[in-house]
């Protein structure tokens, strides 16, 4: 799917804002991953000064936060930018959050837990209604010597082709996607597999394997472990 970008051709920027860290990253990775500008806030004195140094295309506001909520976050923020967009995250039996939010002008709602594909859906639906254009895709990957063509959905390194299964082919983009930045087994599985946390863990460390043996094979290697953390893929050490 192409990229939304705004409508000078720059990034897209979306604060995102709740108190739980392990969400907030696994939403930064997939907004990221679309390539957007993240930033992020965990309480709402934080978001608000946040919205004033970044003017946001869009916002991800948890309705409960530690200090004031998430519907006093989104008055102060649009007294100065009136348009933005606003997706709510509820509680999953917060119908009143839920009915308070619509009704004070929120966009969209979604309820915890959620599934990153359908947030991110919704959130290129605002995005859209409210100006951002389709960017003209880059269709190459590159990582050092490796290159990805996400259009051809052909793989090299160095020159050489690499026969990838659809599993590995989107395992490989995530991790070029996101290169240097250490990814969990959670953030894989939910990108990748689209699981739910946990349980499934084997079978990133399996296709993993996979794609060292395709992707490092008899040269310098780029897919690291890092115990305890996930995995990272690197330019090779020439």
């Amino acid at each position: 799917m192409a990229s939304l970008t705004r409508p000078d051709g720059t990034p897209i920027r979306v604060l995102a804002v709740d108190d739980e860290p392990s969400l907030i990253e696994l939403l930064s990775m997939a907004m990221r991953y679309e390539g957007w500008d993240v930033t992020t806030a965990a309480t709402g004195g934080d978001a608000v000064r946040a919205a004033r140094e970044t003017h946001p295309d869009a916002l991800v506001l948890d309705i409960m936060l530690p200090d004031f909520d998430g519907l006093e976050v989104m008055r102060r923020i649009r007294a100065e930018q009136p348009d933005v967009p606003v997706i709510f995250l509820t509680a999953k039996d917060g119908v009143t959050d839920r009915i308070a939010g619509l009704t004070a002008g929120g966009d969209d709602y979604v309820t915890k837990p959620f599934s990153l594909e359908e947030l991110i859906a919704r959130l290129r639906g605002l995005l859209r209604r409210s100006g951002a254009t389709t960017a003209r895709p880059d269709t190459q990957l590159v990582v050092g010597d490796l290159i990805l063509d996400e259009e051809s959905r052909e793989v090299t390194r160095a020159g050489e082709p690499i026969s990838l299964t659809a599993t590995e082919f989107e395992l490989l983009r995530f991790l070029m996607r996101n290169p240097k930045r250490v990814l969990s087994k959670a953030q894989i599985l939910d990108r990748v597999w689209n699981y739910d946390f946990g349980g499934q863990a084997n079978v990133v460390e399996l296709y993993i394997s996979y794609l060292r043996k395709k992707i490092d094979a008899n040269r310098e290697p780029m897919i690291h472990t890092m115990r305890g953390a996930g995995y990272v893929l690197r330019p090779a050490v020439s």
